[in-house]
């Protein structure tokens, strides 16, 4: 079932609108009696209620108008911080800690805390974690993850894609050795 609205006839709502002129605001400046035209808060507590001014009055107004004039140091600081979210609330990723997931091989955005438990995490060096790091892999791997990342780093260190460079052939080997002791230790 369809309903039907109602026709509105614009032409009818225009001329009811435009039926009465309104009456033109007058300049807020005391003795001025231009049209007021052109809006500025009344103060920085109330920023949405405006004076209503002429060009030449706003044009004075504007001229010594500061936000920051009754704030010390420290407001000022908050309240532009503040501003960069649009006073909204926020709180720190994952309780101030990056979330799991997130690369960071540099470590800058390592906390202390977070270097230790890393530290009694890490693994003895044996030639799997040894393949990993060549890789830049962090376990647990799969078959499929190895693979897409060896076809990366082949890309990236052939010696033809660096003009024959011996060092990227050494690089290229040790990917290798990598790859192989990777796919031996993951199975098929």
């Amino acid at each position: 079932m369809t309903r039907r609205r109602k026709k509105i006839d614009l032409d009818e709502l225009l001329a009811e609108a435009g039926t009465r002129d309104p009456e033109p605001l007058r300049c807020e400046h005391p003795g001025c009696e231009q049209a007021g035209g052109f809006r500025a808060p009344r103060s920085t507590a109330r920023l949405r209620d405006y004076l209503w001014l002429c060009l030449d009055h706003v044009r004075a107004y504007n001229a010594q108008w500061n936000y920051y004039a009754d704030m010390d140091e420290d407001a000022v600081e908050e309240d532009r911080r503040a501003t960069a979210y649009w006073h909204r609330p926020t709180w720190p990723l994952n309780g101030g800690r990056i979330a799991h997931g997130i690369r960071d091989p540099f470590g800058f955005f390592e906390t202390e805390d977070d270097e230790k438990r890393r530290r009694k995490t890490e693994l003895p060096d044996s030639p799997y974690t040894q393949a990993l790091a060549i890789m830049d892999l962090t376990p647990p791997v799969t078959p499929d993850a190895i693979k897409r990342r060896y076809k990366e780093l082949v890309k990236q260190h052939h010696p033809d894609a660096n003009g024959g460079d011996k060092q990227a052939e050494e690089r290229l080997k040790a990917i290798n050795q990598a790859y192989a002791t990777l796919t031996q230790s993951t199975g098929p």
